[in-house]
């Protein structure tokens, strides 16, 4: 079964929706989503009710520190993000709220754990910036494969039974066997605000079947996007994230 992995969606419909329509050309027949489906982007309702009609269809999803912000005041973040979570809060139904305010931090299935951040204390959103933060995340489950995001850019790291952790940047559209006999963290790159120097969206094609990831990049209208950040009122520099991709 052909999996797809999304996550840090921000409130940007125009990423969302061309990915979607690329994993669906793709044969994806599942969807698991990895939190942030609401800050940034000016698109919050749209976003959420998207992961919510998926959800009943099957779908996964977990929590993100922007989500669980929307009903917890006390979450820390940046002024920026603090100042959209604002915003965004007034522009959601109160069904939508319930729906971001039920996520689980983390989700399991078979050998595989999502969650938005770290697996280790996921409620404390620790970034995978590298190996000590991915030592922690893997000490934390005993799942084979972790999927997360949060970073907003892409990297797989590795372990085998010398406990070495090695970590690499996939190339986008190439397919990563997820070699049975290692155990792997996968830090999911953006969908709605990517930060690995690229513009496109971005998200993970997980093949069950063959035991591969595949990261891609999609093309999208990125200039809708931020034209419609800037009619909103938000901060600029979020438009000009979503030009420059980073």
């Amino acid at each position: 079964m052909l999996t797809a992995l999304l996550a840090d969606i921000h409130a940007n419909r125009e990423a969302f929706a061309a990915c979607l329509a690329h994993a669906r050309a793709s044969g994806a027949a599942r969807y698991v989503f990895l939190g942030d489906y609401v800050g940034y982007g000016a698109d919050p309702g749209w976003s959420v009710d998207t992961v919510m009609t998926h959800v009943d269809a099957g779908a996964l999803a977990v929590a993100g520190n922007h989500d669980a912000a929307v009903s917890n005041r006390a979450e820390d973040l940046n002024d920026t993000a603090r100042q959209v979570i604002d915003w965004t809060r007034d522009r959601l139904t109160e069904r939508q709220r319930a729906f971001l305010a039920r996520l689980p931090l983390t989700a399991e299935d078979g050998d595989c754990l999502f969650v938005h951040a770290s697996a280790c204390k996921p409620g404390t959103w620790e970034y995978v910036t590298g190996t000590e933060p991915a030592r922690r995340s893997f000490a934390a489950t005993g799942q084979r494969l972790t999927f997360c995001g949060h970073l907003h850019v892409p990297e797989l790291y590795h372990v085998g039974s010398t406990g070495k952790i090695a970590a690499f940047v996939p190339v986008s559209g190439t397919a990563v066997p997820l070699l049975p006999q290692r155990r792997w963290l996968a830090v999911i790159g953006s969908v709605g605000q990517p930060r690995d120097g690229s513009p496109l969206a971005s998200y993970a094609l997980l093949d069950g079947s063959r035991g591969t990831l595949t990261c891609v990049h999609v093309p999208y209208d990125a200039a809708t996007a931020a034209a419609k950040v800037r009619a909103a009122g938000l901060p600029g520099v979020l438009a000009l994230r979503l030009l420059h991709g980073r």
